[in-house]
């Protein structure tokens, strides 16, 4: 139950093994940075797995999912305003409910970020097909670019597994030129979802929403809790604390900008897209946006130039979510939870590369092997716990520090975090009990590491002998 000292965790911000990070981020890159991270295979591909479950009331599903990611990013947006370090919720917990919650929310941390740049990378690969197809006629085989399981003879997902190490390569560069290659990413899939709702919005039919909710709400909530998976990422602002040039201004700004941007987007292009297509289409379909142009305008050159903006809209997930996960793991290895190889850090580009390249092949071995909707679900479950226990830790350091300094408040008090916390219970409890299944292991792996490694070799636990 130790707990870090605020003033703490604020003075070793950038600190590593052997060298410090570098701040270099102000807020357009910041946002880019939350933007890149969230917009992409939630609308690009889990969107045609979601509407079978809710219908043409997957657009109800999206906003219970971004009110979901709307209370918790209030709490966010306070905390690494008031907080502004690498570890996201992990450092959040630690500074206010003790060192084996915040174990348990950096464990879920992993969860979230390391499956979740699995998954946006299996996604990447049906968008790739599809752009191969339309443009010289060839796709790569199934056994090539599939999970085992997944379709008959697949043997690997050998483009989920290129996408991770080409992102890989970028942020061994540096976290400055990441975010360059970033901020354009994002302007390419932003420019991509427009041009969708464009020419979707020429096949729209009324009549497609004529059996507005044909699974009850059931299915509205079955499809939230899986839609959330397209919410993740809006946080990654938050473990670029330490890279931030004005965190405490930018951090909170940034992260509620991102948020608005990506909602606005999902919405209209859910609703765009259920309008162009019975919602009883979408069963089994891949790369579903780019089939939708194609139907629409009777020409697959729409859905090839779709398929590119997909393409290169989807990296920047991998790019920005797998940036956002070795930041929380360099900040676990300074406090002594995790391997010291994970906080050594470059002289030459300032940023943690041993711990890159081993995060970046283990994501890629999980996104080669793995099939894709076991990822989001997985993915969903360590987030929804992760976001409520941020709720949490708002009202807890209200209690315990309430003269700290703030540069933004959550308003109405406790009521926002409160509902933070209910609606990821809610949709946590929505999720099925395969995945219920699969939390219950990885949660039981990191208390017995957490037990026979961090507690033991904990700083904080160093200090106190």
């Amino acid at each position: 139950m130790r707990r870090k000292p605020v003033e703490l965790l604020v003075a070793e911000g950038g600190q590593g093994e052997g060298g410090s990070l570098r701040r270099s981020l102000g807020m357009w890159q910041l946002t880019m940075i939350s933007i890149g991270a969230t917009l992409g295979t939630g609308i690009f591909v889990v969107l045609g797995e979601s509407v079978p479950k809710a219908g043409p009331a997957v657009t109800i599903s999206f906003v219970i999912a971004g009110l979901t990611a709307l209370f918790s990013a209030l709490s966010y947006a306070e905390l690494a305003g008031s907080i502004p370090v690498a570890g996201s919720s992990y450092s959040y917990a630690y500074a206010t409910m003790g060192e084996l919650i915040a174990w348990v929310c950096g464990w879920c941390l992993v969860l979230e970020y390391g499956v979740s740049v699995a998954a946006v990378a299996v996604g990447w690969g049906e968008y790739l097909n599809e752009l191969l197809d339309g443009t010289i006629g060839v796709t790569i085989p199934d056994a090539l670019s599939a999970a085992p399981g997944e379709v008959d003879g697949a043997i690997i997902n050998l483009p989920g597994l290129i996408v991770v190490l080409l992102a890989m390569v970028f942020l061994l560069g540096g976290a400055k030129e990441s975010a360059t290659a970033n901020t354009i990413m994002v302007i390419v899939k932003i420019a991509a979802l427009v041009l969708f709702c464009t020419i979707g919005f020429m096949g729209f039919k009324s009549g497609n929403y004529a059996d507005f909710m044909p699974l009850g709400t059931a299915g509205v909530s079955a499809a939230a809790a899986s839609l959330f998976f397209s919410y993740i990422g809006f946080d990654a602002a938050s473990t670029a604390g330490e890279e931030a040039k004005n965190p405490q201004r930018d951090l909170p700004r940034a992260i509620m900008l991102s948020l608005i941007i990506v909602t606005a987007l999902y919405v209209l292009v859910a609703a765009v897209a259920v309008g162009a297509w019975n919602w009883t289409d979408f069963e089994g379909s891949e790369a579903t946006l780019a089939a939708i142009m194609n139907d629409v305008t009777g020409q697959s050159m729409w859905g090839t130039i779709l398929a590119a903006g997909a393409v290169i809209s989807i990296a920047s997930v991998v790019l920005t979510v797998l940036y956002g996960q070795t930041r929380v793991l360099f900040a676990m290895s300074r406090d002594g939870l995790v391997p010291k190889v994970f906080g050594k850090v470059s002289k030459k580009t300032g940023t943690p590369r041993v711990n890159t390249v081993i995060v970046s092949l283990f994501c890629g071995a999980l996104a080669s092997v793995i099939p894709l909707g076991k990822l989001v679900d997985a993915t969903s479950i360590g987030t929804l716990f992760a976001f409520g226990l941020v709720n949490i830790a708002v009202i807890v350091l209200r209690r315990t520090r309430p003269d700290m300094p703030r540069t933004f408040r959550v308003p109405l008090g406790w009521l926002f975090p409160v509902l933070g916390f209910g609606f990821c219970a809610y949709n946590m409890f929505s999720l099925d009990s395969v995945t219920w299944a699969v939390f219950g292991v990885w949660m039981a792996v990191g208390l017995v590491f957490y037990f026979l490694y961090g507690m033991s070799r904990s700083r904080l636990a160093s200090a106190e002998k």
